[in-house]
């Protein structure tokens, strides 16, 4: 339920802060999206003031990160690759300082404590080298796209583990599955298809042929010569 509220979310703060406007037919493909992964995923819906107050602050930090992901990366024109080479450090630090704290006071056990084999520091390297990889991934498709795209492309990825999970795993599958996959499915399409149509609508109006450029550009040349043909009729050379 957490992860239906980031499109949404997002949607919001570019509008408010960025101004960023979204066409009615992007918003009807997102909501027939989030409609399609609501029925396939969602299946038993309890809150309490914790749980709620944790998904708020997720939802929030995710979006605002996703979207600044976006906003850096196209304001000082920089690459994935740079951004994250700048970012790692900070993130890595954070991490350290706090993550033995959080999980010492979720776990009452302290990571210090553990006794670290060989496999097990073997798993631990390989798994920062896939979160490397996560996080270079994230930050590409971000930076090429936007962070709506790839909330989009993140619900494919849960109507694929649910099929995959049906197909491989044999987990228990109902037609409420199969539908809300389908309809999820067919807003994932509506969604790219109005995105490729906009896009290309926008780059046509942003290439404007020479003969719709303003006059006012040509005006100057234009007065140029016509006052040097009317000195020259009149007899009035400026040779020395």
């Amino acid at each position: 339920m957490t992860k239906l509220a980031i499109i949404p979310f997002t949607v919001l703060l570019e509008t408010i802060f960025l101004k960023k406007r979204f066409s009615e037919t992007i918003k009807l493909s997102l909501m027939v999206l989030l409609l399609g992964v609501g029925i396939a995923s969602v299946t038993d819906l309890k809150l309490n003031l914790l749980g709620s107050v944790l998904s708020g602050l997720a939802i929030a930090t995710t979006c605002v990160g996703q979207i600044l992901t976006n906003t850096i990366q196209k304001k000082l024109k920089v690459s994935s690759t740079q951004l994250l080479y700048q970012s790692a450090p900070y993130q890595a630090a954070i991490l350290f300082a706090t993550g033995p704290f959080v999980d010492q006071l979720l776990t009452n056990r302290s990571v210090f404590a553990h006794k670290y084999s060989t496999p097990v520091v073997a798993f631990i390297i390989l798994s920062c080298l896939i979160a490397v990889s996560v996080n270079f991934s994230t930050f590409l498709v971000i930076g090429t796209t936007s962070p709506v795209t790839y909330q989009v492309l993140g619900h494919l990825k849960t109507c694929l583990v649910l099929s995959f999970g049906y197909t491989l795993l044999h987990d228990p599958f109902t037609m409420r599955n199969i539908l809300g996959i389908l309809v999820a499915i067919f807003g994932m399409g509506l969604y790219s298809w109005f995105s490729v149509r906009e896009s290309k609508k926008k780059s046509t109006n942003d290439a404007l042929p020479v003969s719709q450029m303003p006059d006012k550009e040509t005006e100057p040349l234009l007065a140029t010569k016509d006052n040097s043909d009317t000195k020259k009729a009149n007899g009035v050379s400026h040779d020395c």
